[in-house]
Parts: structure tokens; sequence; C-alpha cells
């Protein structure tokens, strides 16, 4: 290995673990989205309209941002009563395990019962005295909300510009450090791109049987859970997030289950283990294949990222280690 390459992996890995340190991570990934989304829809684009290679880019960027600026308007406006009322929305779900855990104190033991709240009434309370006692976090979590959604604009800006950048005429003959680093960024989208649209191809199956198991196997037995259209949502949306988005619409379905019977809740968690065990042959087949990592490699990376960095670790973790796998696999040291 050269001097210029050990470089370029050097600075490499300091901007990826900077990223993670000053909370660049949102950016780097909404880049890192717009960069190969335009990159997969221009091919389509240059053969069905005839266009050339720049123009092609250029208005694929254009359909993409039409459509995140259009989703994110839809999304807004069917948030508010999905988050706030209605039969089906998320307040819904929070009241309905809210109640589960008030009932729970019939069969739970003394020692454990005596920590649950006695009433709704009280839980409420407990959640006002909650909100109340940490609303200054609250409000720092609503401006680190700003903050990353400025970061994500920021970052598709950047990830469109890098589009054109082969149409510069500096670009043509770059120098060797610079050429060095445009193959670690090829190689960076590569594996966001093997990970991140294979975790959407499970999230997506694992929704459809879930959604399965709601609303024809359970009610084949005469079981009707509330909140079902929520919580197909919730899995999908959650189920984004690898291992941990499992986590929670899993503990969701249980605790709804739970508050039509005990079998209810048995039967969703022996299925949700079912599906567990289903996709680990799904992820070594759909992101395993691609990236040639087992399951336990994967959950290592994570819970070695999260130690360091947090929840950005944890959610960076299959990217970057699908990264490192690359690199090393292309030098075929792995």
């Amino acid at each position: 290995m050269s001097r210029i390459e050990l470089s370029s992996f050097l600075i490499a890995g300091a901007a990826l673990a900077l990223a993670l340190k000053f909370g660049l991570l949102a950016a780097l990934l909404a880049g890192l989205m717009v960069h190969e989304t335009v990159l997969l829809i221009a091919p389509w684009l240059r053969r069905s309209a005839g266009l050339d290679h720049e123009v092609g880019k250029a208005v694929a960027l254009v359909l993409f941002t039409g459509v995140i600026s259009l989703g994110l308007t839809i999304v807004i406006l069917a948030a508010v009563p999905f988050l706030t009322n209605g039969s089906e929305s998320v307040a819904a779900l929070l009241r309905k395990m809210a109640e589960v855990v008030e009932s729970a104190r019939t069969y739970l033991p003394p020692w454990a019962s005596e920590h649950l709240p006695d009433s709704a009434d009280d839980l409420q309370a407990v959640a006002a005295k909650v909100l109340q006692d940490h609303a200054w976090e609250f409000q720092r979590i609503g401006q680190e909300v700003g903050r990353v959604l400025v970061h994500v604009f920021i970052g598709f800006i950047i990830g469109g510009l890098l589009l054109f950048r082969h149409s510069m005429p500096s670009t043509d003959n770059p120098a060797p450090l610079a050429a060095a680093l445009r193959e670690r960024w090829h190689r960076l989208c590569t594996s966001f791109r093997r990970v991140v649209f294979a975790q959407i191809r499970i999230s997506a199956l694992n929704t459809v049987l879930t959604a399965i198991y709601l609303t024809v196997i359970l009610p084949r037995f005469g079981i009707d859970l509330p909140l079902v259209k929520t919580m197909i949502a919730v899995t999908f949306i959650a189920g984004l997030l690898p291992v941990i988005g499992n986590i929670i619409s899993n503990t969701v379905i249980v605790v709804v289950s739970l508050s039509v019977s005990a079998l209810a809740a048995v039967g969703s968690l022996a299925f949700l283990i079912f599906v567990h065990k289903l996709e680990y042959f799904i992820n070594a087949r759909i992101i395993g294949s691609r990236i040639n990592a087992r399951a336990w490699e994967m959950l290592t990376a994570m819970l070695v990222m999260e130690s360091v960095f947090g929840i950005a670790g944890l959610i960076a973790a299959p990217v970057f280690y699908a990264y490192l796998k690359e690199e090393l696999s292309s030098r075929g040291l792995v």
C-alpha cells in the first residue's frame, strides 16, 4: 500500500469518525441518499426519454427533490391527526398501552405492582410531572430536531452537487490523493446503497408478514386487535432501523395484544420470534450476501459503535461496517 493510499484511508476514517463525533451523520446519510437515488433513477430516464448523461442526472435530481418535498408535505399533514386524535392515532396507541400497564397490577407480584401508577389519572399526573421537570430537555430536543433538519437539507445540496463533479474540468486528471479519496467515496456509496436499499426491502417484507398476522391470522382465531393500521405503520417505519426497530415494533404489538388476552400476547410473541428467526435467513441473503457479513458481525459492530458514539453509532454501524468490509475485501484481506 502506497503512502497516498494510506493517507486517503486515514482521511476517510477520520472524516467518518468526526461526522459521528460532531453530529453530522444526518447530513452524511442525506447526501449519500440523494446521490445514490439519483444515480439509480438517471439511467432509466436516459433510456426512456433519450437524455444524455448529465441532463438525465439533472432531471432525476429535480424529480427526487420534488418527490421528497411532496412526500414531506403529505407526511406532515397526515401526521397531525395521526399523532393527536382519531381511533388509529399514536396517541390512542399510547393510551391503550397505558391501560394495559394499569390492568397489569392485578396479576403482577406486589413488589412489581407497587411501582406502577394506581390509575390512568395517576399515570397522566406522572407523565405531566415528567414533562414539567424535563421541559428544558424537551426544548433542547426540539432544537436538535431543527438542527438535524438543517443538516439534512445541506446534505441534500452537497449530495446533489457531487453528482456533477465529473463535468468540472479540474476533475479530468485529479491529483493522486484526490483520486484515492474519490475511490474511498465510491466504495462508501456502494456500501450505503447495498445496506440501505436492502434494509428497505427487509422492512417491507417484515411489514407484510406482520400485516398478514394482524389482519388475517388473528381474526381467523376470533381475535381482533385495536389500532392495527397504526401498528403496521410503526412496524415499517421502525423496521428501517436495524435490530432496534424490530424491538420497538414488537414491544408495541405484544403490549397491545396483552390488552385483549394473555393468549393473544403469547401468540403474538411466538409469531414475532418466528419472524425474527426467518429474518436471520433473510438478512443473511439480502444484506450478508451483499457485504459478506454474518449476523453476529453486524450485531458486534452495532454494539461497539453504540457504546462509543451512542444512537448515532448504532444507526451508522451497518453502513460503516459494510464500507470497512468493502475496503478489506477489495484487497483480499478478508
